[in-house]
């Protein structure tokens, strides 16, 4: 038996339970303002992102929403959270503490299904896929995966965005 092998695991119980447990559902607003302003803060300069009749030439209802955009939470200063919008305590549904408490964002990846266009506002359910530990070079690390999936106002699965979270 090796020394790795040796000790606990640092995936209890609780954090297994969580898997697959889905959050509440969020609302997420794509405006024609929000659209432009991250077009443009990342750099985007194709027209579609600014004039909607250019977007209507290029085929889409309107603005189209430039990749890793998904919306704005609406925000309701009874229930949102004051620094990110969404509903306060929102994630990927209830999280246990986790042994380790430094963390890495370990990237986001998002596939979609449909055009997301300025008008359309997506309801936005989390939920942790996959915990897993690993041994790294800083030591034992908490590799936490969590999926949002984005439906539109008709229902239909426009999107889904998955994270990498890195705890050491």
């Amino acid at each position: 038996m090796t020394e790795a092998s040796a000790q606990p695991s640092l995936i209890t119980d609780e954090m297994r339970a969580t898997i697959g447990k889905r959050g509440e559902p969020t609302t997420m607003e794509v405006d024609k303002t929000a659209v432009r302003m991250f077009a443009r803060a990342v750099g985007h300069t194709d027209p579609v992102y600014y004039d909607e009749e250019e977007a209507k030439k290029a085929g889409y209802r309107s603005l189209p929403a430039p990749p890793g955009y998904l919306g704005t939470p609406v925000f309701d200063p009874r229930t949102s959270d004051p620094t990110f919008g969404g509903r306060r305590g929102q994630g990927p549904g209830p999280q246990p503490s986790r042994p380790l408490k430094r963390i890495l964002n370990g990237g986001t990846e998002y596939e979609y299904f449909d055009d997301i266009c300025a008008g359309d506002t997506l309801t936005a359910v989390s939920y942790t896929s996959d915990i897993q530990e690993r041994q790294g070079s800083l030591g034992e690390m908490l590799i936490t995966t969590t999926k949002t999936e984005y439906t539109n106002q008709d229902g239909k699965l426009v999107a889904i965005a998955t994270g990498t979270g890195i705890r050491y």
